[in-house]
């Protein structure tokens, strides 16, 4: 299967990609599936059901205004945020919508949208049931949609990747295939990654495809930025004050403090992952990387390069996301990105994984050291749970970003200090958290069932 860069850096917004960004893709989908059905301005009600973890912690992942948001025709990339309470409160007052903003039908979300709180479907934790009825109440059509992780959305069917179709000169399965070919080919595993995207994306010039990756970027930094200024509660109800604006203040307005601690950079580490994850649970614009419950790890890694690493370039921004790329493909391909799958070794144990090893590779390290710091990534997150209290993408999820990054970096400086021989493999450490996923009880995959989730009050 040929994944794209792009498949695992998302634009979207808060607070999920799997609770929120995928329910708005599925729902698209479900309007694309009525228009080429010819069925759309036939329709006069929509119902919509929400199983397993969507309806579990779908409260607190905004899945319900996600639902709405798709039904608009609004797309994750594009949805303007400040807008969508706008939105949101006219649907609810009005009790109409316009599918795709044009063909106005009857909806009421407190009747039309039902929670499956004890059931499942049986292909995915995270699936979805959108009917279609005509105005004398015939079913006209009736989509399955099942949110696998970072945004991606499958069908009954399909697999849950994207369709392989598409040729590209090195197409690789395994952390040891990736290093084979990279030996093979003398390449490092970001050119060889940016040689299969400009398979996949021909019609653009290799500087337009570099300007698109750091285009990426440049939406993760702005993301630190807003998310540095903003104050004031996160929504939701567990009254989280947003520290990441009085943090900034703190260190910016003593910056000698820097010349008396030395591990003052880990603080601006912790920032630029606390700002992030604090705009995505305000259900701000993020980067899914490779999901938006873990879109703070790589950001503030790559910011450390950016700030902190003696000769940080526009070209190493490009190399690091194509190497963090390449390893989150191979996750995506192996095990999983969908904490409601595997837990959150998935999410935050995937992106420390992945900026462990990029981070490595802008730093000089071999392929083979950037597999070592991959692998060293997420074989110190193995069975990491994933159990958000309230359902909200808060408690432990901010705070657990800043984990992750620190931890990556550390994993970047471990592997560089040795010579890329290890032990454990990359791909022994995946089929690892894959059978440990498999392995964990389902109250610790994102249904707010156990853990910290039922052993802290609420509210």
């Amino acid at each position: 299967m040929a994944l794209s860069i792009f498949d695992l850096f998302k634009i979207g917004v808060g607070p999920s990609s799997s609770h929120t960004v995928g329910p708005m893709v599925a729902a698209n989908r479900f309007l694309a599936d009525l228009a080429e059905r010819q069925q759309l301005n036939q329709v006069a009600k929509v119902k919509v059901a929400l199983y397993g973890s969507l309806a579990l912690t779908g409260k607190g992942h905004a899945t319900d205004t996600a639902v709405l948001l798709g039904l608009l025709g609004e797309a994750p990339a594009t949805v303007n945020p400040d807008r969508i309470p706008e939105y949101i409160q006219a649907i609810n007052t009005q009790h109409q919508l316009r599918l795709e903003g044009k063909h106005l039908i009857v909806f009421n979300p407190a009747e039309d949208i039902k929670f499956h709180y004890q059931a499942s479907l049986p292909e995915h934790p995270n699936g979805m049931q959108m009917l279609a009825y005509d105005a004398h109440g015939l079913l006209l059509f009736e989509g399955t949609y099942f949110s696998v992780g970072g945004g991606f959305v499958v069908t009954k069917g399909e697999q849950a990747a994207i369709d392989g179709a598409v040729t590209v000169p090195f197409l690789f399965n395994s952390g040891k295939d990736l290093l084979a070919l990279c030996q093979r080919h003398q390449l490092s595993i970001a050119e060889l990654v940016l040689k299969n995207e400009q398979a996949l994306q021909p019609e653009l010039s290799q500087p337009a495809l570099y300007d698109q990756i750091y285009d990426i970027w440049q939406v993760m930094d702005n993301c630190i930025r807003r998310g540095c200024q903003q104050s004031g509660e996160l929504p939701g109800g567990l009254k989280i004050k947003r520290r990441a604006a009085d943090f900034y203040q703190e260190l910016t307005s003593q910056p000698e403090a820097a010349l008396k601690d030395q591990l003052t950079v880990m603080d601006w580490v912790n920032l630029f992952a606390m700002a992030v994850n604090e705009e995505n649970a305000a259900g701000g614009r993020v980067v899914t990387a490779p999901t938006n419950g873990a879109a703070g790890v790589i950001p503030a890694v790559l910011a450390y390069y950016d700030r902190f690493v003696h000769g940080a370039s526009r070209e190493g921004v490009v190399r690091f996301i194509a190497t963090a790329a390449a390893i989150g493909m191979l996750y995506k391909q192996n095990a999983s990105i969908s904490a409601a799958e595997v837990g959150c070794q998935g999410e935050i144990g995937v992106a420390c994984s992945m900026a462990a090893g990029a981070l490595t590779a802008v730093l000089g390290g071999t392929n083979e050291q950037v597999e070592n710091a991959a692998e060293i990534g997420m074989e110190h997150n193995l069975g990491l749970t994933c159990d958000p209290i309230a359902g909200l993408v808060q408690v432990p999820c901010i705070e657990r970003n800043t984990m992750g990054a620190i931890k990556a970096i550390n994993a970047a400086r471990l592997a560089i200090r040795g010579n890329g021989d290890h032990h454990v493999s990359l791909d022994s450490v995946i089929e690892t958290m894959r059978q440990t996923g498999l392995d964990m009880q389902e109250k610790y995959k994102e249904t707010s069932q156990g853990g910290l989730a039922v052993n802290v009050v609420a509210c």
